[in-house]
């Protein structure tokens, strides 16, 4: 008798209970609230959610399957919550037993590749030891590979992380991120790399309005808020920045606030020493934004 057979068709299991049990509602809650818009890539998450769900809940009744693959491809400009998202899957996968540990580990290719003959190994293999049992982030992953250098030693790192992905893919899940163009050459250099990556995931980048809300979301965190004049500024000036060169979504706002903070400080501190009220200290005015140099431009 097959172990299918074994299994009555009527046998109940609790989707409900064992969604809760393993608190990833919480989790994708929590990335609801993190991140403003960015719907195709909550609703990838959350299928991938669903399907490691649905597979736990195959093994508890003895449905034998593959493990779905877990590697993954995080696309997109930076600023538009790939490490975030990264971090919130990692607990999900440790939620449901994919992941040993639920850590998350950040590397770029300085971190991977040596300087010489006999260094990238060590350097590789020390990285993998410390991810192994979680999620190993590999940003900007396609300066791993580079053609136009024989003498690179990437491509090396690229062989071991393969050997790893394939044969330890039980105890690792590997995250490849960086610009879709430049990943999807990555990819093309190296078919081995692109057949073990099995969930790709684009971040778009954020509309304008979007932006705004964000900006809104972090002055609230560091108990500041705009004026109505100051929110349409930002506005104006989010439009211009997005035409600029390096633009990086969510951090060039974070930055933009940092400055108009800055310029708000130095506002007060040149009124003459008049009596502040708190209104006066959690306020950013309009022209705290319009005093940036983007707008002489």
């Amino acid at each position: 008798m097959s172990t299918l057979e074994k299994v009555s068709e009527d046998t109940l299991v609790n989707l409900r209970e064992e969604y809760e049990n393993t608190q990833i509602q919480q989790i994708l809650e929590q990335l609801e609230k993190e991140l403003i818009g960015l719907v195709p890539v909550k609703t990838r998450i959350r299928e991938i959610a669903a399907l490691l769900l649905i597979d736990r809940l195959r093994k508890s009744l003895n449905l034998t399957s593959t493990t779905p693959g877990l590697h993954m491809s995080f696309t997109g400009s930076p600023g538009t919550g790939k490490t975030t998202v990264a971090t919130r899957m990692a607990d999900i996968l440790y939620r449901l037993n994919y992941s040993r540990k639920g850590h998350l580990l950040t590397v770029t290719r300085d971190d991977l590749v040596g300087q010489y003959i006999g260094h990238t190994a060590p350097k590789t293999k020390e990285v993998l030891k410390q991810a192994m049992g979680g999620v190993l982030f590999i940003d900007e992953a396609y300066y791993l590979y580079k053609p136009d250098n024989e003498r690179d030693y990437g491509s090396e790192a690229i062989e071991i992380l393969l050997q790893v992905m394939e044969n330890q893919r039980d105890d690792l899940i590997v995250v490849f991120a960086g610009y879709k163009e430049k990943m999807d050459d990555f990819y093309k250099s190296n078919p081995g790399l692109s057949s073990r990556v099995a969930n790709h995931v684009d971040f778009p980048d954020y509309t304008v309005t979007e932006l705004v809300s964000i900006a809104k979301l972090m002055l609230q965190e560091q108990q500041y808020r705009f004026t109505p004049e100051a929110q349409n500024a930002l506005s104006q000036y989010i439009e211009k920045r997005m035409l600029q060169p390096l633009f990086a979504n969510a951090r060039s706002i974070r930055n933009a606030i940092d400055r108009a903070r800055m310029r708000q400080a130095n506002r007060i501190f040149m009124s003459g020493g008049k009596i502040l009220t708190k209104a006066d200290l959690v306020t950013l005015e309009a022209e705290d934004i319009l005093k940036s140099r983007l707008f002489d431009l």
